[in-house]
């Protein structure tokens, strides 16, 4: 097809978004994700509990995870968020789909790293899937995660740890390349000095009762967001949805006409 100025269109993106959220055990992961608009649910471990969402059962395998994919793709239905829960327990069903695929007892056995690498076109295949309900189903996507602290080497500072997705790095980097926000929730910690005597002081991290949704990336948690949102965030959907694009102009577009605007 040839390009011409007629080709042309306004940026910015209104289309559904694709979320990473990842977090702290027990902070509401899962809860968060599944009050987006009508939701179903791709679970690769039993986290719902007393969460009442949509779900195909827990799926035990890669070819599963496919075809649930494949389901929400080709048939009709009215949701319009998919959440997947959760993507650290995915990564082995990858990885044996990998291993399967390339006739290797498993992911190791490729030698000098190269199973992860081949686990990519596994993921690729994945996050395609995922991508084709976002563009051709109108679906926003929630992908969770689990949280680990990992030692970041920076290239301007001495290393530290730091808060990120519990996924091999390169699939980690993956993901974060096709999402448009990695999400990081915890609670508000905030740092209290005790004496211990004999002049010493030590500093204990104290944990509150308010959980929060980190959207930009500091030296203690890896985040990112397309979408201008505040730094951080009350952990509630309402609260990010409104700051979100496609969800704004919904609600926005919901609302009643007022008398001059109908006139």
């Amino acid at each position: 097809m040839a390009i011409s100025l007629a080709s042309l269109r306004q940026g910015g993106d209104a289309r559904p978004p694709r979320l990473l959220t990842y977090g702290v055990a027990g902070v509401g992961k899962t809860l968060f994700a599944t009050s987006a608009p009508r939701p179903v649910v791709l679970q690769t471990e039993d986290g719902l509990g007393t969460i009442s969402a949509a779900t195909f059962g827990v799926l035990r395998s890669f070819d599963a995870v496919m075809e649930a994919l494949s389901s929400l793709y080709t048939e009709a239905h009215d949701f319009e968020t998919l959440v997947v829960d959760s993507l650290d327990w995915l990564e082995p069903l990858v990885w044996q789909h990998t291993a399967q695929t390339h006739n290797q007892p498993d992911i190791e056995a490729f030698g000098y790293g190269k199973g992860y690498l081949a686990a990519l076109d596994t993921w690729r295949s994945f996050l395609d899937g995922v991508n084709a309900l976002r563009d051709e189903r109108d679906m926003g996507v929630v992908l969770i995660a689990h949280a680990e602290i990992k030692r970041f080497d920076s290239p301007e500072t001495e290393p530290y740890d730091r808060y990120q997705p519990k996924l091999h790095r390169s699939a980690s980097a993956l993901v974060q390349e096709h999402v448009d926000a990695v999400l990081f929730a915890n609670y508000r910690v905030s740092t209290l000095k005790s004496d211990v005597g004999f002049n010493k002081k030590v500093v204990r991290g104290v944990s509150g009762g308010d959980r929060l949704l980190h959207t930009a990336e500091r030296p203690a948690f890896l985040a990112k967001n397309r979408f201008g949102l505040a730094e951080t965030l009350p952990l509630s959907w309402p609260d990010l949805a409104a700051g979100i694009p496609f969800y704004a102009a919904a609600a926005s577009a919901a609302l009643p006409s007022t008398p001059a605007a109908r006139s």
